[in-house]
């Protein structure tokens, strides 16, 4: 994971006021420098050439209104237009940034709350950390695909983190989605999900359909669908 900093006058008057919210990066069209701002035709945002823009969603891990400075942490994967844009972004370059989108407002009346996500929701999960209620105790578990993965979170006065290596060739969620069926549940607690569309899908189920928790009771967000180049979110 990588941390990339933006900045500028644009930044003027940017609030997020809600952990866990979301911005909409956008970056020049691969193999150019020009950064060009999609039309909406009214079901998505296009570019004079009719081809999609390169953009993606984060969570904005820090905001300097005075510096006029916005912090985005990505995931790196090796290959894809942003993986390829953040290992390589120097002072200077273009971007554009939209948001922020919805937050989480954290109940400070809940008994507990349970985390899980994969890499994708760490910087996420890390904002969470810092401002749930020091009482409740908070479970985490945290899908990765490589051991260096793993990263110092925030510190809570009651917290358990557990890291879970995702097997070569298994789905992604599969080990969240085992460790969510073996959690013990307090009576009330708060719920939240976020990483791979299908695999938070299939914890989604598990938690209504056989646990039988109330929606209200759960927040359940897909960042990203495999072999999809853009985002998703639920």
């Amino acid at each position: 994971m990588v941390r990339v900093t933006f900045g500028g006058v644009e930044l003027r008057g940017f609030q997020v006021e809600l952990p866990a919210a979301s911005v909409r990066l956008l970056l020049p069209a691969p193999g150019t420098d020009a950064l060009v701002i999609p039309a909406w035709n009214g079901n998505e945002f296009l570019l004079p050439d009719g081809s999609r823009p390169a953009l993606r969603t984060f969570t904005p891990r820090r905001v300097d209104a005075d510096a006029l400075e916005l912090d985005l942490d990505m995931v790196l994967h090796g290959r894809g237009v942003m993986s390829e844009w953040a290992e390589r972004a120097k002072p200077g370059d273009e971007a554009a940034v939209s948001g922020p989108g919805r937050g989480y407002t954290i109940d400070l009346d809940a008994p507990a709350f349970f985390l899980a996500g994969d890499e994708s929701a760490i910087p996420a999960m890390s904002q969470l950390l810092e401002v749930l209620p020091s009482h409740a105790p908070v479970a985490i578990h945290i899908e990765i695909t490589q051991d260096d993965a793993k990263l110092e979170l925030p510190e809570h006065a009651n917290t358990s983190i557990e890291w879970h290596r995702l097997p070569d060739g298994d789905r992604p969620g599969d080990t969240l989605l085992d460790a969510t069926r073996r959690a013990p549940w307090v009576d009330g607690t708060k719920v939240w999900v976020a990483g791979e569309a299908a695999g938070v899908q299939r914890i989604r189920k598990f938690l209504f359909e056989e646990r039988g928790l109330p929606r209200t009771q759960c927040t359940i967000r897909g960042y990203w669908k495999i072999g999809r180049g853009g985002d998703a979110d639920d």
